[in-house]
């Protein structure tokens, strides 16, 4: 049984170590996305650096993806085990009752955050792998802005990245609290930490929509 149990602490530590680990490349993705609104031209800038930088591209990159996997295998196991942790009483099970909807239901909107990045490294991730190492076309630090507002002028496109985004918001709203509770934050500063992580599960993802909202209705013209 303590087997078991420490099993069970440790995956949820690994849950909560690449869950904080995206939420720091959250911060730098809205970062230099906002910039795309407020600057194209550094836009463009910071774009090419982060696509041709050796350090980014063959170090980060690679991280960042094994983050991605990790946490989401972490929540198929941890919910898998949830469920089977309450056995016959699952019927039984009053959720309302016990924890918030959004705490009950972080595999649903994690499923459908997973679809999206899947769109997401769509349009911009295997974009930019084909143009770098399939066309093998020549370096152009003035493209991205062009190519990021070009994803947006569909309708469809835009609708789907702002309702990922709104289930973002509610994944984060829950989630960004848990994992600091499951690496041990729990002080005279938690109730100010859980505020600040509501701040940012709301104002991140609401970002995030601006911008793909911005580019939907500022397309360029030619």
């Amino acid at each position: 049984m303590s087997g078991l149990i420490k099993s069970s602490i440790a995956r949820k530590a690994v849950m909560a170590l690449s869950g904080l680990f995206l939420v720091i490349f959250l911060v730098l993705h809205v970062t230099i996305n906002l910039a795309s609104v407020i600057s194209p031209e550094f836009f463009n800038e910071a774009s090419h650096f982060m696509g041709y930088n050796p350090l980014v591209q063959f170090v980060m990159q690679p991280i960042l993806i094994a983050g991605v996997i990790v946490h989401f295998v972490m929540g198929f196991v941890l919910e898998l085990q949830n469920k089977a942790a309450r056995g016959i009483g699952y019927v039984k099970y009053k959720g309302g009752a016990n924890a918030p909807w959004v705490s009950r239901n972080m595999i649903y909107s994690g499923l459908v955050i997973l679809a999206f990045l899947g769109l997401h490294f769509y349009d911009f991730w295997i974009h930019e792998m084909a143009y770098k190492y399939v066309e093998a076309k020549p370096e152009d630090s003035t493209r991205y802005y062009a190519e990021t507002v070009e994803k947006f002028v569909p309708f469809w496109r835009t609708i789907i990245y702002v309702v990922s985004f709104l289930l973002l918001s509610l994944h984060l709203w829950h989630g960004f609290a848990s994992s600091l509770q499951s690496m041990g934050v729990n002080n005279k500063y938690t109730p100010a930490i859980k505020s600040f992580t509501k701040l940012f599960a709301v104002v991140v993802p609401l970002a995030f929509a601006f911008i793909a909202i911005y580019h939907h209705l500022n397309p360029i013209t030619h």
